[in-house]
């Protein structure tokens, strides 16, 4: 009767403590990650941009109830905050920088007060995402791009910053051998002081596949922006697009399933949802329930 009465009262409390158990370990798994996507994914503080401006650090709240940790932010510019009050609020919401975009220019020019701002925020990535060009890119101008990010990848490296370019579609002009100009850049940087950080979108519009870029360079990129372009998009060698063509991952031209695992295989260390659209806010949602049951 006693041993009865003790098997049932251990029944009675699994039925209330299992349920718990398992919401604590669902709550656990990383924001954004499968059985087969590890990931970790982040959020670019950019997508938030026009929420910041108009309701200051709270638009960061959203960040912090999608679930994620890590971010990456700007460097030169904070979208309306100060980079005192942009480092509390991620510090209150314990979302944790690790990369950090500024302009071509200030890097070049300024590269310690960069490194400096890089310290004080904590990131160990600093990149650029767009190189000043006279369009089309051609092959002098991409020699200087090299030489610049050679320059700047070395001076951030002495103070223990990985710099990296984010691609942005422009460098694939053909070259030769069947290569583009993204090759040249690729080739003529130093593999130390130059990483590379794959924008999906801006690798797709311009004709390229994500997939096999990433396995041609399999030592260079390190982070990734995940965004994906609306079905019927025709692409070109602008660098520019409608933000309205800027869609929920899994609902454009992507094969995700692909191009991630190709990553995953490399060993690209981060990944961060970007999203330049109208519907950031409803967008944001669907692609981590979309990276949530990828498979592969």
């Amino acid at each position: 009767m006693t041993m009865k009465i003790k098997l049932l009262g251990c029944c009675v409390l699994l039925m209330f403590v299992l349920p718990i158990f398992i919401s604590v370990l669902a709550a656990a798994e990383p924001v954004g990650t499968s059985k087969s996507f590890r990931g970790p994914v982040g959020l670019v503080v950019y997508s938030l941009r026009d929420q910041i401006k108009e309701n200051g650090a709270a638009a960061l709240d959203f960040a912090k109830e999608q679930g994620f940790v890590e971010v990456e932010i700007g460097l030169d510019s904070h979208y309306g905050l100060t980079q005192e009050q942009m480092k509390e609020a991620l510090k209150q919401r314990g979302l944790k920088p690790i990369g950090a975009h500024a302009g071509y220019d200030f890097l070049l020019k300024q590269t310690d007060k960069a490194a400096e701002i890089a310290n004080d925020l904590g990131v160990k990535y600093v990149g650029v995402a767009w190189a000043p060009h006279k369009a089309p890119l051609d092959e002098a101008q991409t020699l200087k791009i090299a030489e610049d990010f050679n320059t700047i990848g070395k001076r951030l490296k002495e103070k223990g910053i990985q710099f990296y370019y984010h691609n942005h579609g422009y460098e694939f002009q053909p070259y030769k051998n069947g290569e583009t100009l993204f090759d040249l850049l690729v080739q003529k940087t130093n593999p130390d002081f130059v990483k590379f950080e794959m924008d999906v979108l801006w690798t797709i519009f311009p004709g390229q596949d994500p997939a096999q870029l990433l396995k041609k360079y399999p030592d260079r990129w390190i982070l990734m922006h995940l965004k994906d372009l609306a079905k019927g998009v025709e692409g070109n060698l602008s660098g520019g697009i409608d933000v309205k063509n800027d869609v929920a991952l899994g609902s454009g031209q992507v094969d995700y399933p692909a191009v991630l695992k190709a990553a995953q295989e490399i060993g690209v260390k981060h990944y961060f949802i970007e999203d330049e659209s109208p519907d950031v806010l409803k967008q944001i949602p669907q692609s981590l329930k979309y990276l949530s049951g990828i498979e592969f």
